[in-house]
C-alpha cells in the first residue's frame, strides 16, 4: 500500500499526488535556493529539506495560500537555517559560484564572452547584497511572487516587503551603474 498523504484542501491523497507536486515545482525551487546560497551543491540540500519538510507537514497545510507559496516559504526558512549552522549568517559571494551553478541560474551558456561577462557581473552584483535584499529580489524577480505572497513567505509585513524590495532595486542599480548608462 502506497503512502496515504493529505493534499493541500485537506481529502486523503497517495504518494503520487506529492510526487507531482514535487515535479511540479523543483525546478524553480532548485534556481531559488541557488540564489540564496550562492551555490548548486548547498541547494541540492536545502531543496531536499525543503521537500522533507513539506512531506512532514503535508496533512497540516491549510491551503490558504498556494502550493507554490507555501513551498518557498519552507525553502526561504530552510535557507536560512543552512546559513545559520554553515556560515554563521554570512551568505557566500556569488562570484565564488561554481561553473555548474552559473549554468543553472543564467538557464545556458551565453554565445559570447561579452554576454557571459555581463551575467557574472549581475550574479556578483546580486550575490553582494544583504540575505533580506537577495531574497526579495529572488522571490519578485524569480520566483515572481506578489507582494502579498512574498509577505507570507518571509513573516514580514507588506510595508516590509516593499521596503526591502526598493532598497534592494536601490543598491542592485547603484553596483550596476556602469551598465545602466
Amino acid at each position: 500500500m502506497g503512502l496515504s498523504l493529505s493534499n493541500p484542501a485537506g481529502g486523503a491523497r497517495d504518494e503520487a499526488a506529492f510526487c507531482e507536486v514535487v515535479d511540479r515545482h523543483a525546478g524553480e525551487l532548485f534556481r531559488l535556493a541557488v540564489v540564496l546560497v550562492g551555490n548548486a551543491a548547498d541547494a541540492e540540500d536545502v531543496l531536499q529539506e525543503t521537500f522533507i519538510g513539506a512531506l512532514q507537514g503535508w496533512d497540516r497545510f491549510e491551503g490558504r495560500s498556494s502550493v507554490r507559496t507555501w513551498l518557498t516559504g519552507i525553502l526561504v526558512r530552510q535557507a536560512a537555517r543552512h546559513h545559520r549552522s554553515r556560515q554563521r549568517g554570512r551568505m557566500e559571494s556569488v562570484g565564488q559560484l561554481s561553473e555548474a551553478s552559473r549554468r543553472i541560474l543564467s538557464g545556458s551558456v551565453p554565445g559570447d564572452s561579452e554576454q557571459w561577462d555581463t551575467q557574472m557581473d549581475v550574479l556578483a552584483a546580486l550575490g553582494g547584497l544583504s540575505p533580506e535584499h537577495r531574497e526579495a529580489l529572488a522571490l519578485r524577480e524569480f520566483q515572481g511572487l506578489s507582494y502579498e505572497e512574498m509577505a507570507e513567505v518571509l513573516g514580514v509585513a507588506l510595508g516590509t516587503v516593499e521596503s526591502r524590495l526598493f532598497r534592494a532595486r536601490c543598491e542592485l542599480r547603484a553596483r550596476l551603474a556602469t551598465y545602466l548608462r
